[in-house]
């Protein structure tokens, strides 16, 4: 897969393509600062990104829409450049309002029955779920694969300690030898090598960051590319530990994560 960070979509089953590197918007309301969305994606644009989730619950959707208005009035980018990955229905595909619909933490039981539904108008294209080196869903993965449904890897970093989603037992991913060592060896640092790893088998990843530098080093995945021997030895890191378990909802008859995957 030749990427480069001008061109690094992947095709969607329903015809349209997306970036498989993206912007994570979540801040935690009651700390994020007003504008620090709008701020942050603008930036983002200008170093080069087209892709960005967000969700009701981030409660910054407004200023998202915001910041890619003003970069749409001011020449920086189209409208058809930009991949915005929210929540919608199938009446929306309907009506053109939306390109392609997805779906976001669906274990494999979920996906055959949504797959399965009669009268399903639109198959998902996408399933958004966590996936980074300590956790890089293999099952899940090939099943998706084998139904033509991309990976959306959120937290791809490991995730930030939010103690209201993040189990904050775990072990930090960044500092991990293997990671250091293979960023070490291409002057790169652990994040880049844990994003680079993801984006190069075909998982999106959406790291989410505020901070400009960040934004910026982040996005420096296109100029290397890991060996063989060394993607294997990051799927080796793999311990099935999921950061984000969503335990508020553990009591829905639906919470995704008692399967195996």
């Amino acid at each position: 897969m030749n990427l480069t960070a001008e061109k690094h979509s992947v095709p969607l089953s329903d015809g349209n393509r997306i970036p498989l590197f993206g912007l994570g918007t979540y801040g935690d309301p009651r700390t994020t600062p007003r504008g620090t969305a709008l701020n942050s994606v603008k930036h983002a644009i200008d170093v080069g990104y087209r892709h960005f989730d967000g969700a009701l619950v981030y409660f910054n959707e407004h200023e998202v829409g915001q910041a890619i208005r003003e970069k749409i009035e001011d020449g920086t980018v189209k409208r058809e450049d930009i991949f915005y990955c929210g929540k919608a229905l199938e009446a929306c595909k309907d009506a053109g309002l939306v390109k392609s619909l997805g779906v976001s933490n669906f274990n494999r039981r979920q996906l055959e029955l949504l797959l399965r539904k009669p009268g399903l108008k639109h198959r998902p294209v996408s399933n958004q779920v966590e996936c980074h080196p300590y956790f890089t869903q293999p099952k899940l993965l090939e099943y998706c694969r084998q139904n033509n449904i991309v990976i959306v890897g959120y937290s791809p970093l490991g995730t930030s300690r939010d103690a209201s989603w993040v189990n904050l037992k775990c072990p930090p991913l960044l500092e991990d030898e293997v990671l250091v060592s293979i960023a070490k060896k291409y002057r790169k640092n652990s994040a880049q090598v844990a994003l680079r790893f993801n984006v190069q088998r075909g998982v999106v990843v959406i790291p989410k960051s505020f901070s400009a530098h960040r934004i910026k080093d982040n996005f420096q995945i296109f100029d290397f590319s890991l060996t063989e021997d060394e993607m294997k030895a990051i799927e080796g890191l793999n311990k099935d530990i999921r950061f984000v378990e969503l335990l508020m909802w553990s009591d829905h008859p639906e919470y995704p994560f008692l399967d195996e995957y």
